[in-house]
C-alpha cells in the first residue's frame, strides 16, 4: 500500500457546526453584524475570527465545556481511527484556531493527528489568535495558507486526500489527489472546474476510500 494521508478541515466537515456560530448565538448577539461585514468584504477572515473569538467574556472552564460541545459528524471519531488503523496518516488542516480543536479531539479520543491551524491561547476571559506575519504558511485573509500546507504535506506521501465544506477548502483543493466536497465547496469546485467527489458525511466518504481499497470494513475497537 502507497503511504497515503487524509487532511480534513474542521469547521462544517469534522464539526456540524462553525465554533464562531456558538460564540455568536451564546455570548454575542453583535457577532452577526460583523458576519455581514465579513460576507460582504468588508472584512478578511481573520478579522472577523478574531473579533468574535474576543469577544466571549467567560472563563476558561465554561469556554472548555462548550467546546466540549460542539457536534461532530457521528461518524468522524469512527473514520480517522479506520484511516489510522488502515495505515494512513490523518491530518487537521483548519483556518479556525487550534485552541478549539486541540481541546475537542483530545476529549473525543483522538491521538496521534497532525493540526494545522492559527495558534490560539485564551487570556483574560477570552481566546487570542497569535498570527505571525512571518510564518511558513502565513495567509492575509485567513491567518493560514491551507494550499500551502497541503503541499507541504504532499512532500511526504505518495497520495493525498482532503475534505472540506467551503470556500477556504477551495484552495488546498487543487493540490489534493483526491478531494471530497460538502455543502457550499461543492458548487465553487464546480465553478472552478476542479475535480471533486460531493458527499454529505464521513460515512459517505468512508464508503469510498473502502471502493478504492484503501480502506476497509475491519475497525480497531
Amino acid at each position: 500500500m502507497k503511504k497515503w494521508a487524509f487532511v480534513s478541515d474542521f469547521d462544517g466537515t469534522i464539526s456540524l457546526q462553525d465554533f464562531y456560530w456558538i460564540i455568536i448565538e451564546k455570548y454575542y448577539a453583535e457577532g452577526r453584524e460583523w458576519y455581514k461585514r465579513w460576507k460582504s468584504g468588508k472584512l478578511q477572515d481573520i478579522e472577523f475570527l478574531s473579533h468574535i473569538f474576543r469577544s466571549i467574556n467567560q472563563p476558561e472552564a465554561t469556554i472548555r465545556e462548550d467546546i466540549r460541545q460542539i457536534p461532530l459528524d457521528e461518524h468522524a471519531t469512527a473514520f480517522i481511527k479506520n484511516v489510522q488503523y488502515q495505515g494512513g496518516d490523518f491530518y487537521i488542516l483548519s483556518a479556525g484556531t487550534d485552541y478549539y480543536i486541540k481541546e475537542l479531539i483530545t476529549y473525543s479520543g483522538l491521538s496521534h493527528i497532525n493540526v494545522f491551524s492559527n495558534k490560539g491561547y485564551f487570556n483574560n476571559n477570552n481566546i487570542h489568535l497569535d498570527v505571525a506575519s512571518d510564518n511558513w504558511h502565513y495567509s492575509k485573509r485567513y491567518g493560514i495558507d491551507k494550499a500551502i500546507v497541503l503541499k507541504h504535506i504532499k512532500e511526504k506521501y505518495d497520495y493525498v486526500f482532503y475534505y472540506g465544506d467551503s470556500e477556504p477548502d477551495s484552495h488546498p483543493a487543487k493540490y489534493a489527489d483526491k478531494t471530497f466536497a460538502r455543502e457550499a465547496l461543492i458548487s465553487i469546485l464546480e465553478e472552478l472546474d476542479i475535480p471533486h467527489v460531493p458527499v454529505d458525511t464521513f460515512k459517505d466518504v468512508e464508503q469510498h476510500l473502502i471502493q478504492e481499497g484503501w480502506l476497509n470494513n475491519e475497525k480497531k475497537n
